[in-house]
């Protein structure tokens, strides 16, 4: 199992067995704090209690040492590793509390060795993976967990049975999000969430320590009343604390750095306090709609980093393709996962460290969606729901191209990258009911998936429970947390993990300090969607610290996304390749789709009547990825 993702830690391995609790351990190490055999892992704590593998990172862990000393239950250290300090929590204060204490990426497993209990955790915002479930039946049943699912494919006892509803899920939102997997009887841990397991108790009971939710209605009852300056300076003054924290490690460090707002500010506060140039790494595209190097470029030039970038050729970038089956190991079809491996790949031929910005859009009110579906609700609900379609009939019978030509000399062009295919994307969204609705329309890909999958049944989720949910919310932050709880753990931490420990990198996230993150939803709307002479300032406050360390005019530009040109590589380089994943025989005699809605699509795309990249990519990452499954026991 630990040999099935020695990329998460190719430095060394480790195994703990008791077979007298038939409980064992396996890590990897990838070495970044404690080089020495003083960090191996699994590691047991001083007093021989707990038993524990770790993966991650517990940036207060000094300060965390020094608590224990302060009330005498500091062990004699063998060395300065967070494992350590862990484990010495434990001893002192329990699991729970530790965990509570914790500033920190991480997934574990610790073994109770007095109480004869399995915890497993999380951290709050879900930067590291861990899935979970019992395999097997009878007296062979196995409790399984691990970073990856092909840890627990390696198992004899798994099984490997496709879940349809989990796919359906997945057809949705290009992924397979919230507590699911793609296998019947495996599970996520959620973010913020312990779970127990023990052969007294063998049904797992989860916990949870710290819920995104519950730290936005907080910050919503408890506003920050300083003055827009004061919330600037506390909001830097707390950045440069996470970015400080998490620049510690024993191995060379460095940055992603896209030119944008949110890795731009990050950078700046490494800068800022670091005694050396800083490591950032970028990728550019000769297509001028996906290449943002050159401004990456003008800001490193700026604050002094030592910058690398690469220019990616269409054949370097879908060389990448093979591998992603394996690189995600469950279907997984956000496109730009492509530049996120190489970027990764890049960086990590220099540090084995890159801190990113990614979160700053989430909590600073930055998607277009955010503004958008708020006010587009509010001019949509007057307008009769037969002239909302009329309308968008109109807008999908131009092709996106077409459009882009018509927005081309518009307000629009200015404000937005690609307008064709937003414009598309919301004419798909137009006769919603509510704002509810109107949001999940906008972060959907197939909006009925269950047409698609054969025999699947969405599950119930965040997203479509009608159980209320955030009270006392306005519109914009309720559609921020569930981003938060949602796209932010499923989508895009999914991606910069996978992809970067797929190179062995070391990816941490300061946004995601959870302090950053309590005080960002104390922030009045005002400091983040912010009205002024030209219209509305997204990332307002975020804005204001990093032009306080990079010229306004080196960031201030519409906002582009970190992709790549599938759309016209379907219709040239992929064709073929595509072609046979797709195939009406090929779809029948899998099982899984139904044929007639992706062949629709897929003539649609290749006359270009319709850009439907991210439709057809999801039905494509799942037929890559089921032919690398094989064998898998279909449930047919």
């Amino acid at each position: 199992m630990t040999d099935a993702i020695a990329n998460r830690g190719p430095d060394s391995d480790g195994q703990w067995l008791d077979a007298d609790a038939a409980i064992g351990l396996g890590h990897r190490r990838l070495s970044v704090v404690e080089l020495s055999a003083a960090g191996a892992q699994p590691m047991t704590s001083a007093a021989g209690r707990y038993v524990l593998a770790f993966n991650g990172e517990i940036y207060n862990h000094m300060d965390l040492r020094d608590e224990l000393a302060g009330c005498g239950r500091a062990p004699a250290w063998r060395g300065h590793s967070d494992t350590e300090t862990l484990l010495a929590g434990f001893d002192a204060w329990g699991i729970l509390a530790t965990v509570e204490r914790a500033v920190g990426m991480f997934a574990f497993s610790v073994w109770d060795r007095e109480a004869r209990a399995l915890t497993l955790a999380r951290d709050r915002l879900g930067e590291k993976p861990l899935y979970y479930g019992w395999q097997g039946s009878g007296r062979a049943a196995v409790f399984l967990f691990g970073s990856e699912l092909k840890a627990l494919r390696a198992h004899p006892a798994f099984g490997a049975h496709i879940d349809r509803d989990s796919l359906c899920l997945f057809m949705r939102h290009n992924n397979v999000g919230g507590r699911h997997s793609i296998y019947q009887g495996v599970h996520k841990l959620l973010p913020g969430s312990l779970l127990t397991v023990s052969q007294a108790g063998p049904e797992p009971v989860v916990q949870t320590y710290w819920s995104n939710a519950a730290a936005a209605q907080r910050g919503e009852a408890g506003r920050f009343n300083g003055s827009a300056a004061e919330a600037v300076d506390a909001l830097e003054v707390l950045l440069k604390d996470a970015v400080r924290q998490q620049m510690v490690a024993d191995v060379p460090l460095g940055a992603f750095l896209s030119g944008g707002v949110d890795s731009s500010t990050v950078v700046a506060l490494m800068q800022a306090q670091a005694s050396r140039p800083v490591k950032t790494f970028s990728i550019g595209f000769h297509e001028a709609a996906y290449n943002e190097a050159e401004h990456a470029k003008a800001v490193a030039q700026h604050l002094g980093t030592e910058h690398t970038e690469m220019y990616v050729t269409p054949e370097q970038a879908l060389a990448v393709i093979p591998s992603l089956p394996s690189l995600y190991c469950e279907p997984f079809a956000d496109s730009s996962q492509i530049p996120t491996f190489l970027v990764s790949q890049l960086a990590r031929r220099h540090v084995t460290v890159s801190l990113s910005g990614d979160a700053g859009d989430e909590l600073f009110c930055g998607y277009n969606r955010y503004s958008l579906t708020a006010s587009l609700w509010k001019r949509l609900s007057v307008v009769p729901r037969p002239l909302r379609r009329a309308l968008a009939r109109g807008l999908t019978s131009l092709s996106p191209d077409r459009l882009n030509r018509m927005a081309a000399y518009t307000p629009l062009a200015r404000r937005w990258a690609n307008v064709g295919d937003k414009l598309h994307k919301g004419a798909g969204v137009m006769t919603a009911g509510s704002v509810a609705e109107l949001y999940r329309g906008m972060v959907s890909h197939w909006p009925r998936p269950e047409e698609v999958v054969l025999g699947g049944v969405e599950p119930t989720t965040v997203l479509n429970d009608p159980a209320p949910a955030l009270a006392g919310l306005s519109d914009a932050e309720r559609m921020m947390a569930l981003d938060l709880q949602t796209y932010l753990p499923d989508d895009i931490l999914t991606k910069v993990d996978r992809a970067a420990m797929g190179v062995s990198l070391e990816t941490r996230v300061p946004f995601l300090d959870h302090r950053v993150v309590e005080f960002a939803w104390q922030l009045p709307m005002e400091y983040k969607l912010r009205k002024e002479n030209k219209g509305y300032t997204t990332k307002w406050a975020l804005r204001q610290v990093l032009f306080r360390h990079v010229p306004k005019a080196l960031i201030e530009r519409p906002k582009m996304g970190f992709g790549v040109p599938i759309d016209s590589w379907l219709r040239g380089p992929l064709r073929s390749w595509a072609e046979d994943l797709l195939s009406e025989s090929r779809l029948k005699r899998e099982g899984y789709f139904n044929p007639a809605p992706i062949r629709q699509k897929w003539a649609e795309h290749l006359s270009g009547q319709r850009n439907w990249q991210h439709q057809l990519w999801c039905v494509l990452m799942f037929q890559a990825w089921l032919v690398g499954q094989a064998p898998v026991q279909s449930d047919i």
